[in-house]
């Protein structure tokens, strides 16, 4: 799966708020400062060419439907990212957070929990 800019993470964040909609619903999602309208479209277009986006001819306009909904997404790219960052190590993942202070002990102690219960 390719991986997405920040721009069309954030159109998807949009799309997946929605379920489905017309560039519009998704420009109205976006926070301040909003991109323009056609920007967005651009994006949405995009999106659907990468194949993360389905559309359908209603009138004279498009709705849009996610092809890969939300947690898919997460999986593969936490995946990659941990890949790519951490030679596909979970743990040098952890320790990374660990030593720059942003995991504390009680934190561990509930992901200890939730894997033993796995």
């Amino acid at each position: 799966m390719e991986k997405l800019s920040k721009q069309e993470e954030e159109a998807m964040q949009a799309v997946w708020q929605c379920g489905s909609g017309f560039i519009k619903d998704f420009l109205d999602q976006l926070e301040e400062p909003k991109p323009p309208y056609t920007t967005l479209a651009s994006t949405i277009k995009n999106l659907e060419r990468k194949g993360f986006l389905k559309s359908e001819k209603m009138g004279n306009s498009l709705r849009y439907n996610p092809a890969i909904q939300e947690e898919e997404y997460k999986k593969r790219f936490m995946s990659g990212f941990v890949s790519d960052y951490f030679q596909n190590s979970y743990k040098d993942l952890v320790t990374f957070f660990a030593n720059e202070k942003k995991i504390s002990a009680s934190d561990l102690q509930e992901i200890i929990k939730l894997i033993e219960k796995q």
